[in-house]
This record gives C-alpha cells, sequence and structure tokens, in this order.
C-alpha cells in the first residue's frame, strides 16, 4: 500500500522560516524581499476592505437566509487576516518599505518640499516650529534631523512606539482641532481606509485643522490614481479644489510606484454648481478593464 502523503500546510508570507521569509513580528534586519512585502500590504487592503462590506451586509441581513453564508465569509476573512498577521503585519511590512535599504519613507518629499518653500528660514524668523501632525506614523523620528524647525506630532491606529500617540484620525474632535496645525501628513493613510465616503471625510477633517495657508502632503501608490475605474490625477486635483486645497506640488512618474502631492490650504471656499457637487459624490468610471476600484468620496 503506498504511504499517504503528509500534507504540510502553507507558511504565511509574513512568518519567517529558514528560507529567510519575512516575518510579521518587527526584528532589526530589513531583509524581507519587496515583492513580499507588497503582496501582504496589497492583500490586507482588499481583506480589510472586505471585511466592512461584510460586517455592514450582515448587521442588515441578520435575519436573512443568507446571513449565514455572509458569516462564513466573514468568518474567512478575519481568519486570513490573522494568519496574515494581522495589522501588526501590516505594519511591519509598510515600516521595511521605510527603511533606508528601501529609499526612505516618504517624509523625505515633504521635507524637500518645505524646504523649497523656504520653510526653514520662515520658522528661523519668527523663532517657531511647524506643528505637524503625522497620521499613521510608524516611527516616532521621521522628522528627527528637521527638530530645530518641525514639531511633529506623530499618530497612528496602532502605535508601535510609546513616541507614537494611538490615535484614530477620523474620531479626532474637529472643533478642538480647528486651525491648530501649520501641516498635515496623510502618507499611505486614505488608500488603508476602507470606506470611500471616509477618505473624503478625512480630507474635509484636514481642512478644517489646518489654519489659513495650511499644508497637506499626500501620498497614495500609484494605481489608486492610474489604474483606477473610478479616479485619475485629474480627478483628484478636482476633488481636493472642491475640498478647499490648491495643489502647489506634485511628484509620480509612469512606471513607479508612489504618488505625492502638497496642497495648500485655500484662502477661500470653492463655489461649485450642484453638477459638480455630484462628480465627487458618486463613482464615474473613467476606465474600462481589469482596474482596481480605489475611489475618494465626498
Amino acid at each position: 500500500m503506498p504511504k499517504a502523503r503528509k500534507i504540510k500546510r502553507k507558511t504565511p508570507v509574513t512568518v519567517a522560516g529558514p528560507s529567510g521569509r519575512p516575518s510579521s513580528q518587527p526584528s532589526s534586519g530589513t531583509s524581507s524581499h519587496p515583492q513580499a512585502t507588497r503582496t501582504v500590504i496589497r492583500r490586507y487592503h482588499i481583506l480589510i476592505k472586505r471585511r466592512k462590506q461584510l460586517r455592514l451586509a450582515v448587521s442588515s441581513n441578520s435575519r436573512n437566509a443568507s446571513s449565514a453564508s455572509l458569516q462564513a465569509e466573514l468568518h474567512n476573512v478575519e481568519r486570513e487576516i490573522e494568519e496574515l498577521g494581522g495589522l501588526e503585519a501590516y505594519q511591519h511590512m509598510s515600516y521595511i518599505g521605510q527603511s533606508n535599504d528601501r529609499g526612505g519613507g516618504s517624509e523625505k518629499i515633504l521635507v524637500g518640499w518645505l524646504r523649497e518653500l523656504q520653510v526653514p528660514q520662515a520658522m528661523k524668523e519668527k523663532n517657531a516650529q511647524l506643528r505637524l501632525l503625522e497620521v499613521g506614523a510608524l516611527k516616532p523620528d521621521n522628522y528627527s534631523s528637521c527638530a530645530a524647525w518641525i514639531a511633529a506630532s506623530p499618530i497612528d491606529l496602532h502605535s508601535r512606539h510609546p513616541s507614537i500617540q494611538e490615535q484614530d484620525f477620523l474620531l479626532m474632535d474637529p472643533e478642538e482641532h480647528r486651525e491648530c496645525w501649520d501641516a498635515l501628513s496623510l502618507s499611505l493613510v486614505l488608500n488603508f481606509v476602507p470606506d470611500a465616503k471616509d477618505r473624503g471625510t478625512m480630507l474635509r477633517l484636514a481642512h478644517t485643522m489646518l489654519r489659513a495657508q495650511g499644508l497637506l502632503f499626500v501620498a497614495l501608490p500609484l494605481p489608486c490614481i492610474l489604474n483606477s475605474r473610478y479616479f485619475t490625477p485629474e480627478h483628484f486635483q478636482g476633488l481636493m479644489t472642491m475640498v478647499g486645497f490648491d495643489q502647489i506640488r506634485t511628484r509620480w512618474r509612469e512606471g513607479g510606484k508612489m504618488a505625492y502631492w502638497l496642497f495648500r490650504k485655500s484662502s477661500s471656499p470653492t463655489s461649485a454648481t450642484y453638477h459638480d457637487h455630484m462628480l465627487f459624490q458618486k463613482k464615474t468610471v473613467f476606465r474600462q478593464g481589469n482596474r482596481n476600484n480605489f475611489v475618494i468620496l465626498l
């Protein structure tokens, strides 16, 4: 009788093994392969979005016959998130992506633009520091080299360091923080939020919290604007104008992986027609074919 084959359970991509696969646990090294890092982050985004959809469906169909199948799918999604290592694994992969051997984090782009705008000189003349709220911070010292003119306040949903405040940006009191900040960073944050309307709320909240002429830095994976059915660079710029921001810097290239923008809070609200408002309140198909579904709605 032939021997029964022993089925070996596949090791999740976030678990370290003898072959040097990436680990979901923090380590001093950054040996994870870029492709494995991107795989975890991309899959995690998909699962988080699907989990929110299923939770809403389950709550609204609690007495429906389809509730059991929805519950089963939700259980499978949550199990896969857990097998990937949960939020800790996502943060670890993002942390690796910000390492020096991967080109550093997006704060280098923001600091470069601030220098172009003569912000360090302006702060020195005022004997002050730029008050920066860094949303989704994975490191507490991203702006330590600029401490003479930047006072950074890092926050994140799940703090990895005592110096990073554990805080949901969407739950911050808009009145308490109204016009309190000189600059605000949303680097790889909007794409992490699973709900398109919440992304729009986040931008409106940023506008409320920034002082007059305040600066908003946004970083997104390039496919969010170049390979989405519902989102293009032009559409994003129009949406930001609607929220009340003027674009002053942008950086991305065809074939690249990231896109960056720097916006300035407008001095006066944008007037718009009903048609203009509706353009950013519902999905509009700009591209056909095999695309992603990223979009921001107001």
